[in-house]
């Protein structure tokens, strides 16, 4: 029913006009020189000089929903909760993506609610891990912080109970669907590589799957970062780690080790596997726990199959970013996985 007493509510900003707004250098409190956008498959991040804000798509996949604006707020919350125990002074807080009455957006202040962002100190980019790597600058001192930052971080993180079947399914499940995955020849891949790693990994889940045992029954398991890679590593000082893995927290119910070992594939992929083995000793020397050979070599292998899957997965988006990027990128990450299934015995 309508009246002439009754405020007609606005139909919500499309997507294409928050990322138009949010693009525009006026449109922050702090008037930025510039705004750079950066886009991935959950979110948009927009760069205005020193500040980064985060919005998020109103998507929704089998591991995540972002398509109502109270589960993208309820995300942007657990981003905030989490990502602070790693990098408390990067995370600013979050702001409300407002409607006014005259239909144009504003970062806050009255209006209708249309989106949430996550509000962020931006680190500098020379000081983040990959640039680094890839500016052949890095040394091992620059390193040690960060290293000894996260080993304190996994030693006073509590055990977490997950059941044993569960926890083993999981590395069963993923690697089965990583090689039907990356078996689809549409996607050109070395199926000779694919199904030795597919092969190799079956074997060691039934003939070391006590390895992986052990690990959970010693309380190894804590609710980690989830999406530990160079790109999400500020050097400092201070160090600081961003970005965790905040949508389900089923994916960062992990042992510390399989965490390093995901770093340490992403180093090997730069060029940089020196990186990946100074933070592991670093662990070592700081929680005592060493983890054995054979099973980090499963991790590693393990990993990186995924990351090859997660690359190839590109060319399945309706307008691919640099398709030809994609099949180049997961034959490394092949070849990373069959290099380290050598090393399972």
């Amino acid at each position: 029913m309508s009246g002439k007493g009754q405020k007609a509510k606005r139909k919500p900003a499309s997507q294409a006009a928050k990322v138009a707004f949010l693009r525009k250098p006026s449109s922050y409190p702090h008037r930025p020189t510039r705004v750079k956008a950066v886009e991935s498959h959950m979110s948009w991040v927009f760069l205005a000089d020193d500040h980064a804000y985060k919005l998020k798509k109103s998507v929704r996949y089998p591991f995540l929903d972002f398509s109502t604006l109270e589960a993208r707020r309820a995300n942007c919350r657990a981003e905030l909760r989490l990502n602070r125990r790693l990098a408390p002074e990067a995370y600013y807080g979050i702001e409300s993506l407002v409607m006014a009455a005259d239909g144009h957006l504003h970062i806050g202040g009255p209006g209708q609610v249309t989106d949430w962002l996550v509000h962020m100190r931006r680190l500098p980019d020379e000081r983040m891990l990959d640039r680094a790597i890839r500016r052949k600058v890095l040394k091992p001192r620059d390193i040690r912080p960060a290293a000894e930052m996260l080993a304190a971080f996994y030693r006073a993180a509590p055990a977490v109970r997950v059941a044993k079947g569960r926890y083993l399914d999981r590395f069963a499940a993923d690697v089965e669907e990583n090689l039907r995955e990356l078996q689809n020849p549409a996607f050109g891949l070395p199926q000779m590589r694919v199904q030795a790693i597919g092969r190799a990994q079956r074997r060691f889940l039934e003939d070391s799957s006590g390895l992986l045992e052990r690990r959970l029954a010693e309380g190894r398991v804590i609710e980690a970062h989830g999406d530990l890679r160079p790109e999400h590593i500020s050097l400092g000082p201070p160090p600081e780690v961003i970005d965790c893995l905040e949508f389900n927290r089923a994916f960062r119910l992990l042992d510390p080790a399989e965490e390093l070992s995901f770093l340490s594939i992403e180093c090997e992929q730069l060029g940089a596997s020196w990186v990946g083995e100074a933070f592991f000793r670093t662990y070592r020397r700081a929680t005592g726990d060493r983890p054995p050979k054979p099973l980090i070599a499963f991790y590693m292998s393990y990993r990186a199959f995924l990351r090859a899957k997660l690359a190839i997965w590109h060319l399945k988006e309706r307008q691919p970013r640099t398709p030809a990027k994609w099949p180049r990128l997961a034959r490394s990450y092949l070849r990373i996985a069959l290099a380290h299934t050598r090393n399972f015995q």
